[in-house]
């Protein structure tokens, strides 16, 4: 069932219907309907985007990073995971790998049209994986695209585990060295709109079995896109597998070839790991329809 959305969903309502209890949820197992999330001509934000960019390290320009696009689909998702229908606890799901297509630049000023659709549901060795997909056009033109890839620890069901596609670390000395503050979780939470509390503060980072702050995995995914900056090219894909949490504060090393890029910690051992490839955007014949 596809639900039309009136407004923006607040990402914020996810924390309380997350502690719903699970004997209430539908299992997974039975097949329950969960259906997709739409929401036309949104008007995407100019003062958020300049803060976004700004937390990031992107230049400061009209024309919106592929992550920024993430950041206007994952209200979407959090509603999705938020129904009644959803099977899984949201919080203390965990986002294992992300592929976006950047099929066209896009413009802050253009008006979005965001479609957030549940996918696959596979075993895996430490759980089950759900898989989400995102949508966005302008004007009825696709110009972005999304597959994001969660991880329920614990919960089961039938079937042969299926594994996450590795990204591997480029064969390069990392060239840069980023300092991570305290306070990065906030002020990346503030300009996404992501607020889980593994990200705001150590004391609520416990809470869900961390030791301490952890930043956002889609930040660290955007610092090192804003890092090739320079070298992306209009029509990209972007992948990335979300290996290990960077605590904070902390201190991260970053390394590219020009496709695939990784970031280690201090103790050398893989945080993230991606690539970016060019992609051709010639359309095969004439689209069907213009519209969703």
């Amino acid at each position: 069932m596809l639900r039309e959305l009136q407004k923006k969903p607040n990402p914020g309502k996810l924390l309380f219907t997350a502690l719903r209890p699970t004997a209430s949820r539908k299992p997974a197992s039975t097949g329950a309907m969960v259906g997709d999330v739409r929401l036309r001509e949104y008007t995407q934000n100019k003062e958020k985007l300049r803060a976004y960019q700004q937390v990031c390290g992107f230049t400061p320009a009209d024309t919106v990073p592929a992550t920024w696009l993430h950041v206007q689909s994952f209200p979407l998702q959090t509603e999705l995971m938020s129904g009644r229908d959803w099977p899984f606890p949201a919080l203390g799901t965990v986002h294992l790998a992300n592929q976006m297509k950047m099929i066209r630049p896009v413009s802050v000023d253009e008006t979005l049209d965001i479609e957030v659709r549940a996918s696959h549901l596979n075993p895996h060795e430490k759980g089950t994986t759900f898989h989400l997909l995102g949508f966005i056009r302008v004007a009825g033109e696709l110009v972005w695209t999304n597959h994001s890839v969660y991880l329920v620890p614990g919960y089961r069901v039938p079937g042969a585990n299926v594994p996450v596609d590795r990204q591997e670390l480029p064969e390069v000395e990392p060239g840069e060295t980023w300092e991570l503050p305290a306070d990065l979780g906030r002020r990346y939470a503030k300009a996404s709109g992501d607020y889980n509390p593994i990200h705001l503060h150590p004391a609520s980072a416990k809470l869900f079995g961390f030791r301490t702050t952890i930043v956002h995995g889609m930040w660290t995914h955007a610092r090192a896109l804003a890092a090739m900056e320079a070298h992306l090219p209009e029509a990209y894909e972007a992948r990335v597998q979300f290996v290990k949490p960077i605590e904070l504060p902390g201190t991260v090393r970053f390394a590219t070839d020009g496709e695939r890029y990784g970031v280690t910690g201090e103790d050398g051992k893989v945080r993230i790991a991606g690539a970016v490839v060019p992609i051709q955007t010639t359309l095969m014949g004439r689209p069907l329809t213009n519209t969703f």
